[in-house]
C-alpha cells in the first residue's frame, strides 16, 4: 500500500545528519502560541503530517499562523478565550497527540467542537483521557468503545482535580494540564512513572504558573500567557533510528547535532549504552528551556539486557527500533510493562515480533513486552502496517541484514519524518522509496 522501502543489506552510517524538529514539542509550541496574548515565534517547527494537522486545527480556530521560512511559524495567539467555533469537525490524521491534547483544552472552551481522525486513529483509546475530564466536569461524547469521534460540548465549567494516572501517560497529564488552564483552582496530576514534561516547561515560559513537588505536577487556573519565541530541538525519537543503525553496522561513525536531550525522552540513549552502545553527548546546552547536545555514535558490539522498568516510559516511542537493536545484540533482550505499545499507530509489540519472525530472529511477543533473542538477520518483505516508526525501524535493520529487506505501507513516516528515505541514504542506508 502507498509507498514501499527497499534497502540493500549492509553498509555503514557516516557523516552528519540534521534530524527533524521535535513533534512533540512542536505541537504544544501551535496550541499554546494559540492561547498565549501576542505573537509567539516558532523556529525548527516539525513539518510533519501530525504537526500540520495540529496546525490546520487551529488555523481552522481561527488563529493565524505566517510561515516566514521552511521550519518557522509566526502564530498569533488570541489569548485562553480567542479561539473562534471551527466551521466543520476538526481532523487530525493519525495523530494521537493532538487528538488528546486538544480534547483537554478543547474542554473549557465556550462552543462546541468535534475531533475526528484517520481509520488507526479512531480505533486509538480515548477514554483514558475523557474519564479523568469527565471529573473535571467537561462533556464528551465518544463511541461505545470509549474511540473518536469525540464531541465536545463547550460552556462546561471546569472544576479542578488532583488525579493520579494509573498508568504513565504525557499525552493524558498533558491533556488534564491543559483543561487546567480553564479550571477554577489548582489541578494536580500525579505520575506513577516520570514522563515527558515538554508542557510543563512550554507552560511556564509562556507564563503559566506550575509547580512540580515529586511526582506530581500542579498549575494554577486562569493564568495569563504572553507569546514568546520558541526553538524546537531536534527529535531524539527520530534520532533513535540512527543511534541505534551506527550502533549496528560496523565500521560506523555518525553525528546527530541539535538533538533535545530532555531527561524524560532519553531512555533510548540510556538503553543502549546499558548493551554496550558508544553514544557520545557533546556540546550540552540549553535551547528555548529545553535540553539539547550534539550527539556521536559509533559502532559497537551490542549485548542483551533485561530493560529496567524505569526506563519504559522514558523510551516507549522508541521500541520499535530498540527491538532491532535486541535482535543484533548477543544474547537475550527482555521488555516488561510495556503494554501501551499495544495501542499505539499499530500493536508494535504483536507487528514488530512477526516481522522480526520473518528476518529469522526468535523474538516472542508477550501481553506487556516482548522477548528476543539476538541472531542473524535475513532478508525479506515485512508490513510496517501503516506505523511510521516500525517502518523505519525495519530499514534500519537491512544494515545487518543477510538479504534485502522490503518495508510495505511507509506512507505514514511522513507524520514524523519526512524525506526520511533521503536523509537515511545521503549517510549510507542502501534505500530506496517507491
Amino acid at each position: 500500500m502507498g509507498v514501499t522501502f527497499d534497502i540493500a543489506p549492509g553498509g555503514a552510517l557516516h557523516g552528519t545528519l540534521q534530524v527533524p524538529g521535535d513533534k512533540s514539542i512542536s505541537h504544544r509550541a501551535v496550541m499554546l502560541g494559540a492561547l498565549a496574548e501576542g505573537v509567539t515565534e516558532v523556529a525548527g517547527f516539525l513539518e510533519g503530517a501530525d504537526s500540520l494537522a495540529t496546525l490546520a486545527a487551529f488555523e481552522a480556530m481561527g488563529i493565524t499562523v505566517e510561515h516566514p521560512g521552511p521550519g518557522r511559524l509566526r502564530v498569533h495567539g488570541r489569548g485562553l478565550d480567542g479561539l473562534r467555533p471551527p466551521a466543520a469537525p476538526l481532523d487530525l490524521g493519525n495523530s494521537g497527540t493532538s487528538m488528546r491534547l486538544l480534547a483537554g483544552l478543547l474542554a473549557g472552551q465556550r462552543f462546541d467542537s468535534t475531533l475526528v481522525g484517520d481509520p488507526s486513529l479512531s480505533r486509538r483509546p480515548m477514554r483514558r483521557v475523557t474519564a479523568p475530564l469527565a471529573q473535571m466536569g467537561a462533556r464528551i461524547d465518544s463511541t461505545a468503545a470509549g474511540t473518536a469521534p469525540l464531541r465536545i460540548h463547550g460552556g462546561q465549567p471546569l472544576h479542578a482535580i488532583d488525579y493520579a494516572l494509573p498508568v504513565a501517560s504525557a499525552q493524558v497529564k498533558s491533556a488534564l494540564l491543559l483543561a487546567g488552564l480553564y479550571a477554577s483552582g489548582t489541578t494536580r496530576v500525579t505520575e506513577p512513572a516520570p514522563t515527558r514534561d515538554h508542557t510543563e516547561r512550554m507552560l511556564s515560559a509562556l507564563g503559566a504558573r506550575v509547580e512540580r513537588d515529586g511526582a506530581r505536577v500542579a498549575v494554577h487556573g486562569r493564568p495569563s500567557l504572553r507569546g514568546t519565541a520558541l526553538t524546537v530541538p531536534g527529535d531524539i525519537s527520530s534520532a533513535a533510528f540512527f543511534l541505534v543503525g551506527a550502533s549496528i553496522a560496523p565500521g560506523s561513525d555518525l553525528r546527530l547535532p541539535g538533538v533535545g536531550v530532555n531527561p524524560t525522552r532519553t531512555g533510548v540513549i540510556d538503553i543502549l549504552r546499558a548493551m554496550g552502545a558508544d553514544i557520545e553527548l557533546d556540546r550540552p546546552r540549553t535551547e528555548g528551556g529545553e535540553p539539547v547536545a550534539d550527539l556521536r555514535v559509533r559502532a559497537r558490539p551490542l549485548h542483551g539486557i533485561d530493560i529496567p522498568a524505569a526506563l519504559v516510559p522514558l523510551a516507549i516511542d522508541e521500541f520499535p527500533v530498540l527491538f532491532v537493536a535486541a535482535a543484533c545484540a548477543s544474547g537475550t533482550t527482555t521488555l516488561r510493562g510495556a503494554a501501551e505499545l499495544r495501542v499505539k499507530e499499530s500493536d508494535r509489540i504483536g507487528v514488530m515480533a512477526a516481522g522480526l519472525a520473518t528476518l529469522g530472529i526468535d523474538a516472542r511477543a508477550t501481553d506487556d513486552g516482548m522477548v528476543i533473542h539476538g541472531g542473524a538477520l535475513g532478508g525479506g518483505r515485512v508490513d510496517s502496517h501503516g506505523d511510521h516508526r516500525v517502518a523505519m525501524a525495519f530499514a534500519i535493520a537491512a544494515l545487518r541484514a543477510g538479504g534485502p529487506v522490503t518495508v510495505a505501507d511507509c506512507a505514514n513516516v511522513d507524520t514524523s519524518f519526512p524525506g526520511f528515505a533521503a536523509s537515511a541514504a545521503a549517510c549510507g542506508l542502501r534505500i530506496t522509496a517507491s
